[in-house]
């Protein structure tokens, strides 16, 4: 009985921590490698048609989240590939409970996709934004370590919110290098009017069809 709850369990326990925790950096890296497999598919369908990929992909993403939620994200296949890439790296453990929450959000859209484009066969406007949500979640996950998901926990259990990644949880002041001027916004916000003014000046350059490098060379390109 002792093997069965440890088998079927969520998070692990570490010394030092009150709650079960798990290791955000195989998280991140598990998120990146599906946010990977999903955008390729999704390519996949609007530029040639073809949804076979996506299928396949959906299925293994409800396969794995499903692995994760109902029975222990230890043997989650892509957080075990994601634990065998940063196995060299310190872990970073965050808490179990908000995780759960957030994989739980995945695991109910993941199904409805599911059911409309593998089960139902088809597609249409509400797949398309139920895949656009996940991707935006996967992406937020790998690229800025922040977990949307976690933050709906918060709300509900505001006070229950333990070891979040980046000590965010934690009520405390940024410290200077993290702290943003209003010269650097003056930049961020310029940058942005530059590619704007850049897209107005170059499109009918930039959406000319390349030629052959030979034959510029060459002279012989038709115009």
């Amino acid at each position: 009985m002792h093997t069965i709850n440890k088998t079927i369990q969520f998070g692990e326990f570490v010394e030092g921590y009150t709650i079960p925790v798990l290791n955000e950096r195989e998280i991140r890296a598990a998120a990146g490698i599906l946010f990977l497999i999903m955008f390729i598919a999704i390519l996949v369908v609007v530029f040639t048609g073809n949804f076979t990929m996506l299928k396949y992909a959906v299925t293994i993403f409800l396969t794995d989240i499903m692995i994760r939620v109902l029975i222990n994200p230890k043997f989650s296949p892509f957080l075990i590939l994601g634990r065998l890439i940063v196995r060299n790296q310190v872990p970073e453990y965050v808490g179990a409970p908000q995780k759960k929450f957030a994989w739980k959000i995945g695991l109910a859209l993941s199904s409805l996709i599911f059911i409309l484009s593998n089960v139902i066969n088809s597609y249409g406007p509400i797949t398309a934004l139920i895949c656009l949500i996940c991707l935006i979640f996967l992406f937020w996950e790998t690229a800025f370590g922040i977990c949307l998901g976690c933050k709906f926990y918060a709300i509900f259990y505001k006070d229950k919110v333990q070891y979040c990644p980046g000590e965010i949880c934690e009520r405390k002041d940024r410290q200077d290098i993290q702290k943003t001027s209003k010269i650097q916004l003056i930049v961020f916000f310029g940058f942005i009017i530059y590619i704007v003014i850049m897209i107005f000046l170059l499109n009918d350059m930039y959406t000319q069809d390349p030629s052959n490098l030979w034959d510029i060379i060459n002279g012989t390109v038709e115009k």
